[in-house]
């Protein structure tokens, strides 16, 4: 064993040795107008030794040996350029300047925008996955990006429309609007999750999210407490929302978009200078949205603004302040709760129409509704130390609130003494009751972090390292009623005889027909379902303060390796003896088979969940331990033919550990000994084949099981995890040339395989159909306007989602967008 270790540190000292002889070429590459040109390939002619340039044009070339050496630079839509270079032992050559010419034999093939290429729907970097710039190809992390063009092309005016654009996360549950957990839940690698992020910051909402200010949203997969804590992520990964920022320019977009079910919106993005040397910049995003529902009751509007302020205070700090207000009111229909005592008496969509269930039915109305008002607002100092060393203050402060009535239905079964006489009575249907509450809630959040962003050589190894500290602070302050019940709803395939007046101690008979419903939908009749409701008066806060440091380290020129740790203390505010510590590693490997083009790469993750303590059986308090889920990954990534073609490929394992369930020996204690399992595969693929022609597509699948959680679901998969196979496709052509040149059209389908909305040992499954959802549309875009038409749904399919509910979905809409350009 010995002489082993000697043998590795003689290699090791040796590889040290022979990295130490060589040479490292820094530039910058322009256009011949002198502007940044972003993403241009890089690369030494004749060797293997390549990268590509950053959004503001620069590249580095390192661990190169000593010699003479021709540069090529290369990019669709510029002219190639080679420069012959010298590469001197332990120096770094500094290489003047490339202008790199327009082609016009491919001019329409792209054209460079500020710092990026138009010819492609996805950004391989990222300075959010990782807390640090890191290009896509040599990050061991499985991300997806969903660009601002692409919403613009699919006329995309939700949330959850632009998500059905990653692979490997679907919608299961409606954004309800209640305090603290208002927004919709995703399925995403077995576990649920909420869109929390924004800019890599914490941003709350009790709501649906506005798309008219994202620059992109990043879908990041898999169990991220090492870089991101766990407040606001779950075991599956987390949401981040990439906003607009300022550029140089003056210019802007002003869109109008109408459709079915009464959709209005229009819009305006507005970007300008504020002084004369362009060091204040500002830039507004604003929305206002009307819309009703394909259902007989329900509609949302909203209105939303996003100003943006970057300020330049000189060479090396710079000051960025992002805000977003939205006002949004809506009524929503309610989700159908099945059963979860008893076993269900409907297993199936069709057992549900077969009694003249009518998917068109709200069983709300436009009287009842919430106003889900919330403000973010983050601020951020980026100071440059050196050219090597970055600071980073961030400062973030979220709100939302929830003001109005939430309703749901849940079926009823023979326990409930409400209404024990309906079960009496031996109807040929099924009895729903309608559960309300009136809202009143407030979530405020606060974080605080600091980066220290570094990009550095210890000897010839590069280092890219962030290291930092956050405060985040969340308190729930509720105010709302309890639930009580404000009608029953009956499905049933025939009139019911009259009801025993003795049994309701009412004068006139009552009858029960198909689709009844006795509630009182309107703002008094709500009121006085819930005159007998005490109010709400509680107030929770959590506290967290974390530290952590990320390195990733080139062992080789094609050998990078990530490692990460963070540190976590939970405080309790009220109980000190509450307070935990949590440890959470991560790492990662990325080794690439061709530079810049094909990597293969491994990752080992954390995350995990604090927990409180439980009053055992014997009045005793137990503490346990934070519970933990790791993941491991391999798969492979592709970035070729001028990044024409992007793809990543994947398999994962998560196992969640120390998961507290009752005690199956012993009544009213709690144990820590559950497990969950979830593991699948991820495929996904943007490609640009020919001029015009871009692709957006991905497959994922997922198995995904429970362990000593609960006697009910052990052996079972979740209804958290959602269908087990998911795929997503679209696909556009425009024409680049000749009178028609912008004329474009697209096509595109989602898929979910069939999906168990409740399933348990006593209830049973409940299954949702499989769905297959087909969209297009049809574009003209010029410099400045854009006109389309999309049809969503075009089979007019119904289809169904849920977590342990039942959500019907959006019929066929035609939606036109017309769009200006100044």
């Amino acid at each position: 064993m010995t002489k082993l270790l000697l043998t590795l540190c003689a290699m090791a000292l040796a590889s040290v040795s022979v990295f130490a002889q060589t040479g490292t070429l820094k530039g910058t590459i322009n256009t011949s107008d002198n502007k940044a040109a972003a993403y241009v390939n890089v690369y030494l002619k004749g060797t293997n030794k390549g990268t590509s340039t950053d959004k503001n044009g620069n590249y580095t070339l390192r661990n190169l040996s000593p010699g003479d050496y021709v540069l090529v630079a290369s990019y669709v839509g510029l002219k190639k350029k080679e420069l012959e270079v010298s590469v001197s032992p332990n120096e770094i050559t500094q290489i003047p300047v490339l202008l790199l010419e327009i082609d016009s034999e491919e001019l329409n093939e792209v054209v460079i925008q500020g710092d990026r290429a138009t010819n492609k729907f996805a950004e391989p970097e990222s300075e959010f996955v990782a807390k640090m710039p890191l290009e896509n190809i040599e990050n061991p992390q499985v991300y997806n990006t969903i660009d601002s063009r692409l919403l613009k092309e699919q006329v995309i005016t939700n949330f959850n429309d632009a998500l059905k654009n990653a692979p490997g996360i679907t919608r299961v549950w409606e954004s309800t609007g209640r305090g603290g957990d208002g927004a919709g839940y995703y399925s995403m690698r077995g576990f649920t999750v909420q869109p929390t992020m924004m800019n890599g910051l914490p941003a709350l909402t009790n709501g649906a999210l506005d798309p008219v200010n994202m620059e992109k949203i990043e879908v990041i997969k898999g169990p991220s407490g090492t870089l991101f804590g766990s407040s606001l992520i779950s075991y599956g990964g987390l949401i981040n929302v990439v906003t607009k920022r300022p550029y140089e320019e003056f210019g802007g977009e002003i869109n109008y978009i109408t459709g079915s079910y009464g959709l209005n919106r229009i819009t305006a993005d507005i970007n300008t200078p504020l002084n004369d040397d362009k060091s204040v910049l500002l830039r507004v995003n604003t929305a206002y949205h009307t819309e009703n529902s394909f259902q007989d009751a329900g509609y949302k509007k909203s209105f939303y603004i996003a100003p943006s302020l970057t300020y330049k205070a000189n060479d090396k700090l710079t000051f960025l302040i992002n805000a977003e207000i939205l006002n949004a009111e809506a009524a929503n229909a309610p989700m159908i709760f099945l059963t979860r005592s008893e076993p269900l008496r409907l297993h199936s969509i069709d057992d549900f129409k077969a009694l003249g269930y009518n998917n068109e039915r709200s069983f709300t109305s436009n009287d009842l509704t919430m106003k889900t008002p919330s403000f973010s607002l983050q601020g951020q100092a980026i100071y440059k130390i050196s050219e090597k060393w970055t600071s980073q203050t961030a400062v973030s402060s979220s709100s939302a609130k929830s003001q109005g009535y939430y309703s749901y239905l849940i079926s009823l079964d023979a326990t409930d003494t409400t209404n024990a006489d309906l079960m009496t009575l031996g109807l040929g249907g099924e009895f729903f009751s309608r559960k309300i509450s009136r809202q009143n809630s407030t979530t405020l959040g606060t974080d605080i972090q600091q980066n220290f962003i570094g990009d550095f050589e210890i000897g010839s190894l590069r280092n890219r390292l962030v290291a930092g500290v956050d405060f985040f602070h969340r308190e729930l302050i509720n105010n709302s009623t309890g639930y009580l019940q404000n009608g029953t709803i009956y499905f049933g395939t025939e009139s019911v005889a009259e009801v025993n007046e003795t049994l309701y101690g009412i004068t006139n008979p009552r009858f029960y027909r198909t689709n009844y419903d006795d509630g009182i939908l309107s703002q008094p009749g709500a009121n006085a379902a819930l005159a007998g409701s005490g109010v709400s008066n509680s107030q929770t806060q959590q506290q967290v303060l974390s530290a952590y440091v990320s390195d990733v380290l080139n062992i080789t020129p094609n050998l990078t390796a990530m490692a990460s740790l963070r540190v976590d203390r939970f405080m309790d505010k009220d109980d000190s003896d509450n307070d935990q510590t949590t440890l959470s590693p991560k790492f990662g490997l990325v080794y690439q088979l061709i530079p810049n083009q094909l990597s293969v790469f491994g990752n080992y993750m954390d995350g995990f969940k604090n927990t409180t303590p439980k009053v055992q059986g014997d009045q005793t308090i137990e503490n346990f331990d934070p519970e933990h889920a790791n993941q491991w990954e391999v798969g492979a990534k592709i970035n070729m033919f001028n990044e024409r073609l992007s793809a990543t490929v994947s398999y994962y394992d998560i196992q969640v550990s120390d998961i507290i369930r009752t005690d199956p020996e012993r009544a009213n204690f709690s144990i820590q000994d559950g497990e969950s399992y979830s593991e699948g595969i991820e495929v996904s693929i943007i490609a640009n084949p020919i001029q015009g022609l871009n692709i957006v597509t991905g497959y994922s699948y997922n198995e995904a099981e429970t362990k000593n959680t609960s006697p009910q679901t052990d052996g079972r998969r979740s209804p958290d995890a959602g269908p087990k196979s998911l795929f997503n496709f679209w696909a556009s052509y425009s024409l680049n040339q000749g009178s028609l040149q912008g004329l474009g059209a697209g096509v595109g389908a989602n898929y979910a395989s069939e999906y168990a909305t409740t399933n348990t040992l006593v209830t049973g499954k409940f299954t949702l159909p499989s769905y297959t959802i087909f969209n297009a549309s049809l574009f003209y875009n010029t410099d400045k306007y854009r006109l389309a038409l999309k049809l969503d749904n075009l089979t007019n399919e119904e289809y169904y989602t849920g977590w342990t509910t039942i959500s019907p979905q959006k019929t066929r809409s035609l939606s036109a967008s017309f769009a200006y350009r100044f």
